[in-house]
């Protein structure tokens, strides 16, 4: 597999050795054109993720979606863009404006620190320390604050007590996240990003097959915690509260809810692609001990396999999020407080005890893990098309009944 440093390594010498420039202005040129880097990867991703949640939400609805702007719609999102770039910003007169300007600062800077921990590449890791998933967390947690501070600087009663429920779920939720990348380390020994993909090389050495049935418990908990965490559907409190106006950024237009949107949907990725790297080896390709089937995984680039895996993560994540109903808030903390944090607390004792012993890492055990997950999609994916089907012939036959009844 490609070796993203040896760039970084001959940049690095470029600029020291050949161009001779002090390291002060050598080290702010790179941090200037990795920000650059970072700022244009989100903004492609965010517009890629735009058009694809529509797309994805047209198919489960049997619609066609966005057609119209551009060929298939796909400019539709560029013309989005442009209507909320050119919208007034308005200001709450009796709003605490310091707090209320910083919110939606706040909450994109906590996407951006998040985003820039996610390993696009051996040695493209562009946050690397060695307590990484620990600043992870940290840095992700800043959100909270961004949506709280929303709700309580603008004046609005029904922007608080909303941006209080968004606040409590988000917090609720850390809790069962955290307990999940912990599982994760225990069974790596590292929190270093690019240590725990490195830990999952080698045959069926994603971390889903090496610590079989705890590990799959802490997948299923963080997906669903996640989801939570990115306020994504069934548990977008924001999209979902008639009562409470439009949420915690009700008084909020332009660009100061363009940043809590394209927040929204960047957490998605980033809870995708924590995901990829916490449990399905990263950029690390799949491996089953067959020298030839290897060899060839390895020639694929390591960010092929990194944004394959993310995008399949935010479809399934789409996928729900388009099947289940909204919880109310009182469902929502049901689910945290009485059944996921038990059981992922449970799981890390499980999974403590299973490295203990030495109970991981089976080859056998991981193809009957994959095996059964294969089984599994496979049979989602028949069921769902199944259910396509009959819905799609409900409609030609309501359609027929409709137009039988104009002709009498």
């Amino acid at each position: 597999m490609f070796d993203f440093s040896i760039i970084a390594n001959w940049f690095d010498m470029l600029l020291n050795v050949t161009l001779g420039l002090p390291t002060w202005l050598s080290t702010t040129i790179e941090m200037v054109i990795v920000g650059l880097v970072i700022i244009v990867a989100y903004a492609i991703l965010a517009i890629v993720l735009i058009f694809m949640e529509r797309k994805v939400c047209a198919y489960f609805q049997c619609r066609l979606g966005p057609m119209r702007v551009g060929p298939w719609g796909l400019l539709q999102v560029f013309a989005d863009v442009i209507k909320m770039l050119t919208k007034e910003i308005f200001f709450v007169d009796k709003a605490d404006q310091l707090l209320y300007r910083t919110a939606p600062v706040l909450v994109i800077v906590a996407s951006v620190g998040a985003f820039s921990f996610l390993p696009w590449n051996k040695g493209a890791v562009i946050l690397d320390f060695n307590v990484g998933i620990f600043l992870y967390t940290a840095i992700s947690a800043i959100g909270v604050v961004g949506i709280f501070i929303a709700g309580w600087s603008s004046n609005n009663k029904y922007g608080l007590i909303s941006a209080m429920r968004g606040a409590v779920q988000m917090i609720s939720y850390e809790m069962s996240l955290g307990l999940c990348l912990i599982t994760a380390c225990i069974l790596t020994g590292t929190m270093q990003v690019s240590g725990i993909v490195e830990a999952q090389s080698g045959p069926f050495g994603w971390l889903i097959f090496q610590g079989h049935i705890p590990a799959l418990i802490a997948f299923l908990i963080f997906l669903i915690a996640g989801n939570a965490e990115a306020n994504r559907g069934p548990f977008d409190l924001a999209e979902a509260e008639s009562e409470l106006t439009a949420g915690y950024h009700t008084e909020y237009s332009g660009m100061g809810f363009g940043f809590y949107y394209l927040a929204e949907f960047l957490n998605l990725f980033i809870v995708a692609g924590m995901t990829s790297l916490v449990f399905l080896g990263g950029y690390a390709p799949i491996q089953i001990g067959v020298e030839a089937f290897d060899e060839v995984m390895d020639y694929i680039p390591g960010i092929v396999w990194f944004l394959g895996k993310a995008f399949a993560m935010v479809w399934l994540l789409m996928w729900i999020k388009w099947t289940f109903p909204r919880l109310r808030i009182e469902q929502i903390l049901k689910l945290e407080w009485k059944y996921l944090m038990p059981t992922a607390l449970l799981n890390l004792i499980l999974m403590t005890a299973c490295v203990s012993f030495g109970l991981t890492g089976s080859t056998v055990a991981s193809i009957v893990v994959l095996t059964g997950i294969i089984a599994v999609l496979v049979l989602i994916a028949v069921r769902a098309m199944k259910f396509r089907g009959k819905f799609a012939d409900d409609q030609k036959i309501v359609g027929v009944d409709i137009a039988v009844k104009k002709d009498k």
